[in-house]
Parts: structure tokens; sequence; C-alpha cells
């Protein structure tokens, strides 16, 4: 915005409610949820799940070693036995199992934290719709409130007009008509208020107070089309998380290739047993063994090259996506950036038209205490300025939705975009 716009839209504000000096800002509503979001937290516990398949996979490269043992009881003579036998293995070469399956976890783990920041910049983004919808519908309570007593001063004036023989009963019932509308108006406005604080409590996680319409364009808010297309190509959570994921499906088509490679073991054992006769316990010799183990696949049925092939498809499949991917990033950047600008253009105007109502609202009622002006003016004058004053409440509702939309897109929104 330029001085011009924003003098003119903290003028329009100074004409709405003003907030008073303990409103919630946007950003304790977005601390607020960032913090206790119970969708935000099953995210985060789902990418703290998939970050162990990494290590899982890097295991199978790792020795292992058991404890086995076995009684019995041999109804022919020989009594009770039982044995106790303990083996290791180690894996001396998978043929690349393991490092594929290890680069196809990493990758899973990466393509996972973009889709976990994709998730966390989604509930910020309602959490700012919800915030918006809730101001807008705070002031607007409060200008059908105004109205109304601008509208109780007025049918008063009218009246002692009336009963000076200087007005007439038609003066009185239109006013008192009007002041109606507006009563149903605010009835209407305060079911949507509560509709929208709702919406707010579920989304941040604690009721609302009185919010500040005073919120500062975001510090990473691009201020051209053209850059916050390059940010969303270089930065957009959904379309990183699809390039991670092709990387994880390479990966893959490498892990199946891997099936027809030879692996090589290394294994060993050690037990001992025993036989309860008539009371004695006779011990078994006491054996060990130590061996390689090598396998080679000769013939799988065809198995490994169906599944070569399937990867092969995956991965393609993987990689026009990433393709479509970019260009959804691309156009919700482009989107978002032209809603943006005429979110702004339209804030500006309409707090042009609220000065210009308030100034012809001031007139008029000037000009009707000389009677110069009728209370056809007096009503039109009025419901022009309300009209004005929600104007510029939805439009800097709009204007909040919009921004939050563009750095989402440009994959800016987080916990600290708002300060």
């Amino acid at each position: 915005m330029n001085k011009r716009t924003k003098w003119m839209t903290a003028w329009g504000a100074a004409l709405l409610l003003a907030p008073p000096a303990s409103a919630e800002t946007l950003g304790d509503a977005i601390a607020s949820a960032y913090e206790s979001n119970p969708e935000l937290a099953a995210a985060r516990a789902r990418q703290d799940s998939l970050a162990e398949t990494p290590e899982q996979a890097r295991a199978l490269a790792r020795p292992t070693m058991s404890v086995g043992g076995d009684a019995g009881y041999d109804s022919q003579g020989y009594g009770r036995s039982a044995s106790l036998t303990a083996s290791a293995d180690l894996p001396i070469w998978t043929g690349g199992r393991v490092s594929s399956a290890v680069r196809a976890a990493n990758g899973d783990v990466a393509a996972g934290e973009e889709g976990l920041r994709d998730a966390e910049a989604a509930i910020l983004q309602r959490v700012v719709g919800a915030y918006a919808a809730l101001l807008y519908n705070q002031q607007a309570v409060e200008v059908a409130r105004v109205g109304i007593e601008r509208l109780d001063n007025q049918v008063a004036e009218a009246r002692s007009r009336y009963d000076l023989g200087q007005g007439t009963r038609t003066d009185v019932a239109q006013l008192e008509a009007q002041r109606s509308t507006v009563i149903a108006n605010l009835a209407d406005a305060e079911g949507a208020l509560a509709t929208a604080a709702a919406s707010y409590r579920a989304v941040v996680g604690r009721e609302a107070g009185a919010l500040t319409s005073e919120v500062a364009p975001p510090i990473a808010l691009p201020v051209s089309g053209e850059e916050a297309r390059r940010a969303a190509e270089a930065a957009n959570p959904q379309l990183l998380q699809q390039r991670h994921v092709v990387e994880a499906s390479a990966a893959r088509v490498d892990r199946a290739r891997a099936e027809r490679a030879p692996s090589l073991d290394l294994g060993g054992a050690y037990g001992r047993g025993g036989r309860l006769t008539n009371g004695n316990v006779q011990n078994f010799e006491a054996a060990g063994s130590v061996g390689m183990t090598l396998r080679v696949p000769l013939l799988t049925g065809g198995l490994v090259s169906s599944r070569v092939r399937q990867a092969e498809a995956d991965n393609r499949a993987e990689r026009f996506q990433a393709d479509a991917a970019e260009r959804e990033a691309v156009r919700a950047s482009d989107s978002a950036w032209a809603t943006l600008k005429a979110a702004q253009g339209r804030l500006q105007a309409n707090v042009e038209g609220l000065a210009a109502a308030d100034i012809a609202l001031k007139g008029v009622r000037t000009e009707y205490g000389l009677g110069l002006r009728s209370t056809i003016d007096i009503l039109v004058a009025d419901q022009s300025f309300r009209a004005a004053q929600l104007a510029v409440a939805l439009a800097r509702s709009d204007l909040l939705v919009a921004q939050a939309a563009l750095l989402r897109a440009v994959g800016r929104l987080d916990g600290g975009a708002y300060g």
C-alpha cells in the first residue's frame, strides 16, 4: 500500500469501533492455534512416526542376535529334555537393498516434512479466515448498535419538531421504520457473530475477546507477482513434497532392481542341551557353528522383473505429478496475487467512500437542522454511511484472507508470519 492508502485505511478504522488496548491480535490467535490445535498435533505425531522409517531401513544392515530354547517330554523312556541356543547374523553384502531402502525412507520423511508444513499452513490459513470473519462480524454488530443510537437521537429530534409544528408524523414514522430495520440487522449480525465465534474457538482453541483490526502486512509478503511466482516455485510445500516423493520412488526402483543381486551373510550359533532320565541329568556336548551364507537369485518366475517395471511406472507417474504440482503452485500464486491486489484496491476505494459518506451525513444533518433537507435525505445519508462502514470492514477482512492465501501459496505461512 502507498502512504495515502495506509492513511485512508487508518482513517477508515477510526470511523469503526476502536479496539480496546488489550485487544487480541492475529499473532496471538496464530500462536495459540500453533501450540494447541489438535489437528496440527496429530499431523506432527504422524510425522514423528514416519521419521522412524530410515532407522528401520538401516537396521537391515546391522547385526542381529537371538536366544532360543526348547523343552519337551518323551514317553518312550527318554524323559524330559531341553536345549538353549544363541545365534547371531551379520549382513556382509546386501546388493544395494539396504542403501536403496534407506534412500526411499529418507525421501518419504522429507516429503512428510513438507506435507506437515503445508498442513500447518492450511490450519493457520483457517485461523486467519476465522479471525477475519469474527472481526467483520464484531464490527457489523457495533455498526448496527451505533446506528440504532444515532437513529434514537434522530427519532427524538423528529418528535420534538413534530410537537413544535415544524415536522410531520410522516417524518417520525420514516425514522422509526429505519430504526426497526437496523434492529433487525443487529439481530442478524449477532447471530452471525455467534457462528463466527464458534468457528474461531474450534480452530484457535479458546474464546475470542475483542479483536484488533490493525493488522500489519506480513513482512514475508511478496511485493510483486513475479516474486510470488518465483517464491512458489522454490518453496511451495506441496510442490516440494511431490519432488521428494519422486526421489523416494526413484530409490524404490533401485530397491526393486537390487533383488536381482546376490547377498552375503555371516552367521553363527552356539548351544547346549540336556536330558533328565530317572532323576539324573545328562548333558549333551556343547555345539557351535559359524559360516557364510551366499544367496544368488537365479530364477524368480518373473516376479523381480515385474516389480522393477511396476516401480519404474510409479516413478514416471510421480514425475508427471511433480510437473502438475509445479503448474498448480504457479497458478495458486498468480491467483492469490490477483486476489490480493483486488482486495487492496477495494479497501482503498471503500475507505474513500466511507470518508465521503461521513462528510455527507454530517452535512445533511446540519442542513436538516436548518430546514434545508428532508427526512428522506437523512435516512439515505445514514443508510449510506452504515453501508460504507460495513464495506470497509468486509474489505479489511477480505484483505487478511487474501494475504494468508498468498503466503501459503509461496510457502511462507508459518507461526511467525504475523509476528
